[in-house]
Order: structure tokens, then C-alpha cells, then sequence
């Protein structure tokens, strides 16, 4: 008894020790032009996008419990063509937490507007790294190797290249299928360009930002505020040099999209040379939200 007892106890231990990497929340919303009686596919869909998600081992790394990744990702289906066929967009999230708070700050915000793909529930979902399977595994192992790469971006620096690059590897398999997304042509905000965006050179200097504006800055902002808005100010103007390259590029404007909120409150407080720098940058490279950004200069 004793022996099976301890065999239990270290059975758990090692779960805990080893446990997958991301606490991920999928949701399906259903549009009006969806016709069907079967409305269980869809709770199907949900639980095994979201168990392949949360059950797979995606990294060498042995994480806790309470150090999984939360991250969340939200499907609005827009048609169904055919039987099992869905035409589909998706918002994909992941936070991570600040240290010594209950804040999670948001570290990846991203609407991905084309994804079609084929579902039936007696067929498992299968994933190789090395060859294209079907568009749904595809595109769940690249977002949550890209959330992966977002996340260890933060805590060193440039410390997620290799989650990208097994996110590019998702991507070349994924051309062969001549499905939307996955190609250079065709809409900028898409999986291949974002991708390309985090191992292009020419933008190391978002993702650098990545680590200082969370470890350096948020993760020591209860403790001094005014030096970390001013971190987060360098981090501000390296970003401008990238947005000079390419003022399209998804990097930049996927970095708003995370950060904006964030960015309008940490400097609605401070120094207010430091919080009219912070205006002048943030609007002319995020233009279109100037009216969010508006608070950082009313006190």
C-alpha cells in the first residue's frame, strides 16, 4: 500500500513538473449565414482544438502548473460552404504576468481574418513539424509556437527565436497547400508576414523591446515608475526605426493592437515631459486610436 501510495505522489510530481506549456481557452462564435441542424459540432470543435492546444508538449522545457501560459483563442465562423467546410476568422490572445501583481499584462493581440478549413468529428487531429496535415492543426501549432516565441521574447532577450522558427517551418509546410494565410501575396496582416516579421533583422528592435518593456519595466514598475516609463520610452523610439523601414509592418501595428491600453495608462501618470514624448510617438506611429492616447496629456 505504502509503495502504491509513493508511486502516486511522484506520478504527480512529475505531472506537475512537466506539464504542458499553455492554459489556452478556445471559443467558437457561430454567424447568422451558418446554416445547420448538427449545432454539437461546434462544442466538438471547441474541446478538441482546445485539448490539442493544452495536452501537446511544445517545448524541451519543464514548466509548473501556475506557470502555463494563458492565452485564449476565439473563432467566428462565417459560412459553412459544405458539409465539414468552414470559413472562418480568428482573434488569438496571450498575457503574461507581472511580477509581484496581479496584473497580466497582454503580450500578443492578433485577428487573423482568413483561415478556411475542413472538420469532421471522427477524424483526429494530427500535427507533424516536419510535413503540412491539415489547416487546423497548422494553424494551431503556429499560433501556439508564436505565442511561445511572444512569451520567452519577454522574460530574455530575443530568447523566442526558436519557437518562431519552428512557427516559419509551419508556415513552408503550410505554402503547399495554396490555402489563404499561409502566402506573401495578398493581405499584410496574415501568418506569413507576421511571422517574417519576427525573424526578419530589420525588426530585431520590436521584439528586443519585448524584454525590456516587460522585464526590464513592468516587472519592476511598483518600485520605480519613473524609470520604467522612461525604459519603455527608449523601447518606443527603437520601434519608430523599424516602423521607419516599413510603416506597414504587421510587427508595429500588432504591437499597438496589444499595447495600446497599456501604453495610455502607464503614461497618463509621470513626468509630463516624458508623458508628451510618449504622445508625440505613440500617435504618429499608432494614428488612428489618437483618441485613446488622448488621457496621457490631460492631467
Amino acid at each position: 500500500m505504502r509503495s502504491l501510495l509513493t508511486a502516486l505522489i511522484v506520478l504527480c510530481l512529475n505531472s506537475a513538473l512537466c506539464a504542458q506549456e499553455l492554459d489556452c481557452i478556445v471559443t467558437v462564435n457561430v454567424g447568422p449565414r451558418v446554416q445547420t441542424t448538427d449545432r454539437g459540432v461546434f462544442t466538438d470543435m471547441k474541446n478538441a482544438f482546445q485539448q490539442f492546444l493544452n495536452t501537446r508538449k511544445w517545448t524541451n522545457d519543464n514548466y509548473l502548473l501556475h506557470e502555463k501560459i494563458k492565452c485564449s483563442i476565439l473563432i467566428n465562423i462565417n459560412d459553412m460552404p459544405a458539409i465539414g467546410v468552414f470559413s472562418a476568422s480568428v482573434q488569438v490572445q496571450a498575457a503574461r504576468p507581472v511580477y509581484n501583481t496581479n496584473y497580466n499584462s497582454l503580450i500578443f493581440n492578433f485577428g487573423d481574418r482568413e483561415w478556411d478549413f475542413q472538420y469532421l468529428e471522427t477524424i483526429p487531429l494530427e500535427f507533424n513539424d516536419n510535413v503540412f496535415t491539415s489547416n487546423i492543426t497548422s494553424l494551431l501549432a503556429y499560433y501556439a509556437y508564436t505565442i511561445l516565441g511572444m512569451d520567452y521574447d519577454t522574460f530574455s532577450e530575443l530568447g523566442g527565436t526558436p519557437y518562431f522558427q519552428r512557427a516559419l517551418q509551419v508556415v513552408n509546410n503550410a505554402q503547399s497547400s495554396n490555402l489563404a494565410g499561409w502566402q506573401s501575396i495578398g493581405s499584410i496582416r496574415n501568418r506569413y508576414w507576421f511571422n517574417e516579421n519576427m525573424i526578419n533583422t530589420q525588426f530585431v528592435d520590436v521584439r528586443k523591446n519585448a524584454y525590456s518593456y516587460h522585464r526590464l519595466a513592468l516587472d519592476t514598475f511598483e518600485k520605480d515608475p519613473d524609470n520604467s516609463r522612461l525604459i519603455i520610452l527608449k523601447g518606443l523610439k527603437d520601434i519608430k526605426k523599424a516602423r521607419d523601414i516599413n510603416p506597414n509592418a504587421i510587427s508595429v501595428i500588432s504591437f499597438f493592437d496589444t499595447k495600446g491600453v497599456e501604453l495610455a495608462n502607464l503614461f497618463s501618470e509621470g513626468e509630463l515631459n516624458v508623458r508628451k514624448e510618449a504622445y508625440d510617438l505613440i500617435t504618429t506611429m499608432d494614428p488612428t486610436n489618437r483618441a485613446m492616447y488622448d488621457k496621457i496629456l490631460k492631467k
